[in-house]
């Protein structure tokens, strides 16, 4: 894997960790608060964390990936 697709790859996945620890954070939030809020926000912001999520795992399989497609050849 080129230098500069690794930073690319590797800036990505910290973005959508914060990402997805603000959303996170956010959830618990519209937990805490309740109310039309919590019942507005809860289910949406669990949606989205499971979406940030996944987008995270793909970058990460992809960083993994071609870091070993790199070492074969």
């Amino acid at each position: 894997m080129s230098q500069p697709m690794r930073i690319i790859l590797f800036v990505l996945l910290g973005v959508l960790l914060v990402a997805v620890a603000s959303v996170l954070a956010l959830g618990f939030y519209a937990l805490f608060r309740g109310g039309e809020f919590g019942r507005r926000w809860s289910n949406k912001l669990m949606q989205l964390r499971v979406l940030i999520q996944f987008a995270a795992i793909a970058v990460l399989a992809s960083i993994v990936w071609l870091s070993q497609a790199g070492r074969s050849h």
